[in-house]
């Protein structure tokens, strides 16, 4: 057996003075292990030594510094993921997966998962519904994680050494988009990739045959993003502690609805949180599942708790929390349609004379969010003053009346041809707000042009309320100034 004490003794000398060769450092190790078992043994050491493995086989520090921040949007799910996936496909159905019996089944697999996930029905994923579910999610579930990172780098709160606990994995889309986040290398080419940029020790729970879907997909990741997949439920990983003690970034992405008792499952990860780490919960933007991570977030992070909530539905008032419906999605550019998408679609065309675009091609990039941390830091550190704001709370009091307020902007552009209308919440709000565009000019432009997230003052808006909608309508005029306090 390897001393690895002197192996990491070894490590630590050198680090400072020159990359760790494998080949030179086992002539300094009792027994001279062959330098094979040297690197194993530096790869399994590396995350706690806080070094990265280049492509000659050696080993540098990281970087200490956090992720640089970066803008994150992808145009295409890219081509080597695409190329992992249809292999999966040809290797279980053959070159012609896309067509005849193989190409029907898959086809009413996925028509059947999304009837079963509208029907709020329990879904079984046998192989044939792993490679459904991929076929169909990993572009937009890839695409959407890093719009939520990138909230992150803002302020520098995404380490390169990082521990991330990825909760129901799936086939891997969240997975791929954190890879590719971390390791971009900052080029306008969005495919070039830096394999030094970050070290990660990633760890995903997937119970279901997604996991070996998942298991190819990572095969394609770089050496210095390190996976465990443990094939069990999140309730079996929390009792057994199968896992690190703690992780940096804990990631939920689409499976609070799948889960018994979501509320719970998120509470107690956060006792695996690090001091300055991050829960990502990552839902599509329906209203079932929308609404219901709101209220899983708003279960876990009550404002007498010690959870906060860094983004997006910031709570503007001290001791107050909202009561609304909290149906809040962001909405990015739709992403090119990947080819095996495509060719499931053709396959459909050739074998009946027909095809439906809708049912088996998936491009839109619309999500609900939530970031929680337990070190009080929040996305933007502004906070509403009585003596300049009035709460949403105490609306009623204020209605056919111009007053000051300070909101989140909470949605894109909702209305259907009319006037701009967009939700906006201040953390106190008990209904639905709309802040409803009348009349556009310089002074109030902020309101249509600030991202969703963005801290908006608005000052002389008039409430009134809508009896149709049961909600508030804050009406901006050529009266009303909108400034985005948190700049964009």
């Amino acid at each position: 057996m390897i001393d690895r004490q002197s192996v990491r003794d070894n490590a630590k000398y050198l680090q400072s003075v020159r990359p760790i060769d494998p080949e030179e450092i086992c002539e300094y190790i009792d027994g001279q292990p062959h330098p094979a078992v040297v690197k194993q043994t530096l790869r399994e050491e590396a995350f706690d030594l806080g070094l990265v493995e280049r492509e000659d086989g050696t080993f540098v520090p990281i970087d200490e510094e956090p992720v640089d921040y970066r803008q994150w949007a992808p145009e295409a799910f890219p081509e080597a993921y695409s190329f992992a996936l249809e292999d999966q496909l040809v290797e279980r159905y053959g070159a012609n997966w896309h067509r005849g019996e193989s190409g029907e089944t898959l086809r009413e697999r996925i028509t059947g998962l999304k009837e079963d996930y509208f029907a709020g029905a329990d879904v079984e994923y046998d192989e044939t519904a792993a490679l459904g579910y991929a076929i169909y999610h990993l572009p937009d579930y890839y695409a959407a994680v890093g719009y939520v990172l990138e909230t992150l780098t803002e302020r520098g709160l995404l380490d390169r050494t990082l521990r991330v606990l990825d909760v129901g994995a799936g086939s891997g889309g969240p997975a791929l988009g954190l890879h590719d986040y971390l390791f971009k290398n900052g080029e306008d080419d969005e495919t070039a990739l830096d394999p030094e940029a970050a070290l990660v020790d990633y760890h995903a729970v997937e119970p279901s045959a997604s996991a070996d879907v998942l298991e190819s997909m990572l095969a394609e990741t770089s050496l210095n993003f390190r996976s465990t997949i443990h094939r069990t439920t999140i309730e079996a990983y929390l009792v057994d502690e199968a896992g690190p003690d703690e992780f940096d970034l804990i990631c939920f992405g689409n499976v609070l609805s799948e889960l018994d008792d979501p509320t719970a499952v998120v509470d107690a990860s956060l006792d695996l949180l690090a001091d300055d780490g991050t829960v990502l919960a990552l839902e599509p933007a329906d209203l079932e599942t929308a609404t219901g991570l709101r209220e899983i977030e708003r279960a876990v992070a009550p404002p007498d708790g010690d959870v906060t909530i860094y983004a997006p539905t910031l709570r503007l008032w001290d001791g107050k929390a909202p009561d609304d419906r909290g149906w809040s999605f962001d909405v990015r550019d739709d992403i090119d349609v990947p080819p095996f998408q495509r060719r499931l679609e053709e396959g459909q065309s050739a074998d009946d004379g027909k095809a439906d675009q809708d049912a088996f091609i998936n491009v839109d990039v619309q999500f609900a969010y939530s970031l929680l941390r337990t070190d009080g830091e929040r996305r933007y550190p502004f906070r509403a003053s009585r003596k300049r704001h009035a709460p949403l709370s105490t609306m009623e009091d204020h209605v056919t009346e111009r007053i000051n307020l300070l909101a989140v902007k909470l949605s894109h552009n909702l209305s259907d041809g009319g006037n701009p209308l967009f939700l906006v919440g201040d953390g106190s709000q008990q209904v639905d707000h709309y802040a409803v565009l009348t009349n556009e000019s310089g002074l109030n432009r902020d309101l249509q042009s600030a991202p969703y997230g963005a801290v908006l003052e608005f000052e002389n808006v008039l409430a009134l309320w809508n009896d149709d909608e049961e909600a508030y309508n804050l009406v901006v005029d050529a009266e009303t100034v909108v400034d985005a306090v948190s700049g964009y």
